[in-house]
């Protein structure tokens, strides 16, 4: 039996566990222990997606949330480090770039477990981001490095890592093509927030380089109440950007705020608006599933091939390229079970 502990915090990893935690449930001979930080506590950045999504519910939930990046983190690696103890996995599983990915596998590293990074390699080559630092250490310590672009293989290799490293595709796209159908039947945002398709865009803001500053938070609000001048624009507010708005006296009245929005709801919203604006790295992507151009709201971005492509473009940037062009590295929907499959073999 593969024991596997999968480590989650925030929204965007329970996406991808749902598409990777489904793959293993069809395979036999797999047991996963699913690990919740607390990282994304609130009920509706984090409850919501484990009833929509179908993930079984946590088996540890540290309740770990606030603070600086250090003290979170190190937080966070204490009480993984005594989860690991406890249960003897065979592999841990981490995602994406948060600081719960990089507390899991610095845990898992330290007692010599192997870990598995699922989004490994994407480099926005900005180190001032804390999520830039939490992909190269994860990185650097992971026995397996699932990859969802070839462009991601090849900042590995740059860095001399080409162990164990494998282009899989992107489990979010996974996650996309299983939602999209579910989310048209299941939810009727829309309505609630009277909303007509083709009539909005869509925002969201959390980065800390977006809400730690007052100068930067500002820039981004007017750039969308300039868009806000043409069309409504949907904000689901993140509490951080929440929290900053109010600190430094931001108004956000142009806007047209909502709570944070499960999976379904947010899946409906792409796929209903004109386009999106956006700091998130996921949110990026998954404007391009539904066919959405994307402008990013950073100097920077870890998906250069949807910039490439046309479909997105930094907010510094004065337009796309063109023409758009479909994207075939992000797979065929199958990434989830190709990283199943891998781990499966590795351990037998």
């Amino acid at each position: 039996m593969l024991k596997l502990v999968t480590v989650v915090g925030a929204r965007p990893q329970f996406i991808k566990a749902a598409a990777v935690s489904r793959a293993m449930a069809r395979q036999d001979g797999i047991s996963e222990i699913m690990v919740h930080t607390g990282q994304h506590f609130d009920a509706n950045m984090s409850d919501i997606f484990f009833e929509e999504l179908g993930i079984p519910a946590p088996d540890h939930h540290l309740g770990i949330a606030g603070g600086n990046h250090g003290e979170m983190t190190g937080r966070m690696l204490g009480a993984i480090e005594t989860i690991l103890i406890e249960e003897k996995p065979d592999w841990v599983l981490v995602y994406g770039d948060t600081n719960s990915t990089l507390a899991g596998a610095l845990a898992a590293a330290k007692l010599h477990i192997p870990v598995a990074h699922v989004e490994a390699g994407l480099r926005s080559f900005n180190r001032r981001m804390p999520e830039e630092i939490n992909r190269v250490l994860t990185d650097h310590v992971s026995t397996r490095l699932y990859c969802p672009t070839n462009a991601a293989v090849k900042n590995l290799a740059d860095e001399g890592v080409r162990d164990g490293v494998i282009h899989v595709g992107d489990v979010m796209y996974d996650a996309a093509l299983d939602a999209r159908e579910r989310a048209r039947s299941g939810s009727d945002i829309l309505v609630r927030l009277g909303l007509e398709p083709g009539r909005y865009s869509l925002a969201t803001v959390h980065r800390a380089e977006n809400t730690n500053d007052a100068a930067s938070l500002r820039a981004v609000i007017a750039h969308l109440e300039k868009v806000a001048a043409e069309r409504t624009v949907v904000l689901p507010l993140h509490p951080r950007t929440a929290q900053a708005s109010a600190r430094f006296g931001v108004s956000l009245k142009a806007l047209k705020v909502i709570e944070p929005v499960g999976y379904l709801d947010m899946s409906v919203l792409l796929d209903g608006c004109v386009d999106v604006h956006t700091d998130s790295g996921g949110v990026q992507k998954e404007a391009y599933f539904h066919g959405k151009p994307c402008v990013t709201l950073r100097g920077e971005t870890e998906w250069v091939e949807t910039v490439e492509a046309g479909w997105n473009r930094l907010w510094s940037a004065s337009d796309y390229k063109q023409p758009r062009q479909p994207i075939d590295e992000y797979g065929r929907g199958n990434a989830a079970d190709l990283i199943v499959s891998n781990l499966f073999r590795a351990n037998t």
